[in-house]
């Protein structure tokens, strides 16, 4: 597969995803993640909680995704949400971690929206790595559209 590569910067999200917050009691990346199991996506392997990565100016659409799991009701806090995930590569510093974007859909998401330029990824822990780094990310152009994205020749 020709993946598409897009340098990024690591940011800062809501911390929602990796630890207890004012949100949720506990992690909401670790409480959604035997849901997702059952759907057929086992994602225990990856660490618990997401790389917030800006590809600004670009913006990106996940178009065909490779899992689509609608309304899923992991919280009694909140309705249910649909989240949609494809495959993915992150780069740092040289070494190279397969992962998935996380799609949470913002129609059915009622807090915590993301900007259309931040691409959260569920990997493996990435020892050293710190906000405002840069990262490399790679992922399936059949699946995730890069808006003004314009290939290498």
């Amino acid at each position: 597969m020709n993946w598409t590569s897009l340098p990024g910067t690591l940011m800062r999200g809501h911390q929602v995803a990796s630890r207890p917050s004012k949100d949720y009691p506990y992690s909401s990346l670790e409480k959604q993640k035997p849901y997702f199991k059952s759907l057929g996506l086992d994602l225990s392997p990856y660490f618990n909680g997401t790389l917030n990565i800006s590809i600004a100016p670009l913006e990106f659409e996940m178009t065909k995704p490779e899992f689509t799991f609608p309304l899923v009701e992991w919280t009694d806090l909140h309705p249910p949400e649909t989240f949609s995930f494809s495959r993915c590569k992150v780069r740092f510093q040289g070494k190279g971690y397969a992962g998935w974007v996380y799609y949470p859909h913002p129609e059915t998401k009622k807090t915590h929206f993301q900007n259309p330029s931040l691409i959260e990824v569920i990997t493996y822990e990435i020892e050293g790595i710190q906000y405002g780094d840069v990262i490399d990310i790679e992922v399936n152009p059949q699946e995730i559209t890069i808006k003004g994205y314009t290939p290498a020749p």
